[in-house]
């Protein structure tokens, strides 16, 4: 072994220096704004710079936090950072590491979404989202195909799969109708066939190590992240009133009825249903953003996910898109303050989208760092996860039709399609299954393409 082989050897051996608050602090700020790729890509950053070039943390304490993120509702990325910064400074470390992965995304969304639904009639935007929806579509796609080769192991899932695809697209049942009886499935269905309700793999085995790292394999459990029934009832008491205190100000303000409280009442069940990442609630926000509350169009929700899939930060951060145009066209707060009313609306909905996760986190961390048990999610989680990609399949052709159909089916299914962009989904479907390519440059590309067919025919 050469010297610089040794240097290294001998580097690893020994942990990091210990690292402050505010040092962290600074990563968590870089991270907001690099978290681009959805919820795999920001995993595999944070991976990357934690567990590998940084080892703040080991291995195999990082997946034990990701199992568990994975088997709550919400973003995983976003609640895993939550954990890892709560582990190294406690409750502010937690707070400060969750919130600042998601602040940076909400400016820019508020920034985006105001040129968006100001500017939006403006050739160069209108041509950059005409080729950006029959990407997104293709993305959607795509989501489908990765969760359900995870997910459906055999026929049993897969009729679950369908069921609930028939049971959303034919019935137009409510998703948390969808979650609750897949749910219920998965609870009998486990006890009598356990083995067909049994996915297997998850995030694999923690078999590799980087060198010793702060927070290592047999390192004690910080004083702070031990379980206490006391800790546990105060933060459950302030994660209520956090709640609470906003949406009685809300309702005694403004009147329950009023766009503002319904958003928060509305965002706070959404954030309770993201089983299976951001694409698996989306027709739930669908269905009362545009069905119910008429907050938005359908061409407005899928230009939201266009640009919720191109800002850094989680996926359902495209909540914050459908607050801001539901609080700018209601003129919540008078004609004169349109963009003040949008940007409060995006940032209550981040504050009931959002709050829960901290919770879930906070409460339940010393619980897991103190069983230090690989988590046992029965086989609920697995039957709700088979039925999230019949959602998500439905939510691909809802896309498709809008995207493909912007006017309906009024002169025939052949003569009133829009070709053009049936080509373009053809094309980002090629480059994202065949070519592996990343949904970002995927995104640019076609956005590309479609400022200059916009161009072209001006």
């Amino acid at each position: 072994m050469n010297k610089p082989e040794l240097l290294k050897v001998e580097q690893t051996a020994l942990p990091p220096p210990a690292v402050s608050f505010w040092q962290a602090f600074l990563f968590w700020l870089k991270l907001g704004f690099i978290s681009f790729g959805g919820p795999a890509g920001q995993i595999s950053i944070m991976h990357e710079e934690l567990v590998e070039r940084r080892r703040w943390i080991s291995e195999k304490r990082f997946l034990h936090a990701l199992n568990y993120c994975m088997v709550l509702p919400g973003p995983e990325a976003q609640q895993l950072a939550t954990y890892i910064g709560w582990l190294m400074h406690k409750t502010r470390g937690g707070v400060a590491a969750g919130a600042l992965f998601v602040l940076p995304s909400l400016a820019i969304l508020i920034a985006l979404s105001w040129v968006y639904i100001a500017f939006g009639d403006v050739p160069l935007v209108s041509g950059l989202f005409y080729g950006i929806k029959p990407a997104v579509t293709a993305i959607v796609v795509q989501a489908a195909h990765r969760i359900g080769s995870r997910a459906l192991k055999n026929n049993v899932l897969w009729a679950i799969a369908a069921a609930s695809f028939v049971a959303i697209f034919a019935l137009n049942v409510p998703f948390p109708i969808i979650v609750a009886v897949a749910a219920l499935v998965g609870y009998i269905g486990g006890r009598i066939a356990p083995d067909r309700f049994k996915t297997g793999g998850g995030h694999g085995k923690a078999d590799k190590s980087y060198g010793a790292a702060l927070i290592d394999d047999h390192t004690p459990t910080p004083e702070h992240a031990l379980f206490r029934w006391s800790r546990l009832v105060q933060i459950i008491v302030i994660g209520v009133l956090l709640w609470v205190v906003p949406m009685g100000l809300l309702t005694a303000y403004f009147g329950w009825d009023h766009t503002l409280t319904q958003m928060g009442w509305f965002f706070t069940k959404a954030a309770l249903l993201t089983f299976g990442g951001a694409y698996a609630v989306l027709p739930y926000v669908y269905q009362g953003a545009v069905g119910h509350y008429n907050w938005l169009t359908p061409t407005q929700m899928i230009d939201g996910l266009a640009l919720g899939e191109t800002t850094p930060g989680p996926l359902i951060m495209v909540v914050a898109f459908v607050g801001f145009v539901g609080g700018y066209v209601k003129a919540i707060f008078g004609p004169e303050s349109v963009f003040l009313a949008g940007a409060v609306a995006a940032t209550l909905v981040t504050w009931f989208t959002f709050l829960p996760s901290f919770i879930f986190i906070l409460a339940g961390g010393p619980l897991i760092e103190t069983t230090h048990n690989d988590l046992k999610f029965t086989a609920p989680l697995t039957a709700i996860t088979a039925a999230v990609v019949g959602v998500i399949l439905n939510l691909a052709l809802f896309f498709g039709y809008h995207v493909w159909w912007p006017k309906g089916f009024a002169g025939g299914i052949l003569t009133s399609v829009d070709w053009i962009s049936v080509l373009i989904s053809i094309a980002a479907a090629i480059a994202l299954f065949k070519y592996k390519r990343n949904v970002i440059h995927v995104i640019a590309a076609s956005a590309v393409v479609g400022l200059l067919i916009k161009a072209l025919t001006l």
